[in-house]
């Protein structure tokens, strides 16, 4: 479908562009948003006839968001959320969470203005942006983490997950006997030297029973 563009879209074009897209996206998102009009004779003499005020409306929105931008730009959410070992969350971080915890600093975000691709479905420190407007963007900071202690390690830029395979990996050499047979535990080998050291004790106890 041949729209015409009232504002700026990412990846397609600015405003007055007429452009091509599929018709679902037009149908479903573009057209009832008021963010495009049909490229059709009609709607070319209405776009034409009403274009400075648009950019007008348009040029006002983006001032707006600049200012806002100032607030916003390089702010850091910490959430706390359940997670296994492995650092996997139970569950995931959506828009919607973010959305929330930037209101709960004062910022009025909606939902649909933070671009996430996917949930975050782990813990650690990812970089989300925000589109204020179709001109103006900033970037926030996520940190997700399963104690305040563990955020604070991350925030400092220690990698949590990596420190602990270290450890873990560290405790297993450590443990690890290398005269060990295939498949005998340490305690395997622990029972034949007591068994030594117990056999004299008890052929001296057998004399003195005789």
């Amino acid at each position: 479908m041949d729209i015409i563009l009232l504002e700026r879209i990412e990846k397609l074009g600015a405003i007055g562009d007429v452009v091509s897209v599929k018709n679902g996206y037009a149908r479903n998102f573009l057209l009832p948003n008021g963010k495009a009009l049909r490229a059709n004779e009609s709607n070319r003499k209405v776009f034409e006839a009403n274009r400075e005020k648009i950019e007008a409306d348009n040029a006002e929105r983006r001032t707006v968001a600049e200012k806002d931008s100032k607030g916003i730009e390089g702010a850091t959410i910490q959430l706390i959320r359940q997670a296994s070992n492995a650092g996997a969350l139970y569950g995931s971080v959506s828009a919607r969470d973010l959305a929330e915890a930037l209101e709960a600093q004062g910022h009025k975000i909606a939902k649909n203005q933070i671009v996430l691709n996917r949930p975050i479905k782990s813990i650690g420190l990812q970089d989300v942006r925000i589109s204020l407007h179709p001109e103006v963007s900033v970037t926030i900071h996520v940190n997700v983490a399963r104690s305040p202690e563990e955020a604070e390690l991350q925030a400092q830029g220690v990698d949590v997950m990596a420190d602990m395979f270290e450890k873990d990996t560290a405790g297993f050499t450590e443990d690890f006997d290398p005269n060990a047979e295939p498949g005998e535990l340490p305690s395997d080998r622990d029972e034949p030297e007591a068994a030594a050291e117990e056999a004299p004790e008890a052929e001296a106890e057998q004399a003195d029973e005789a």
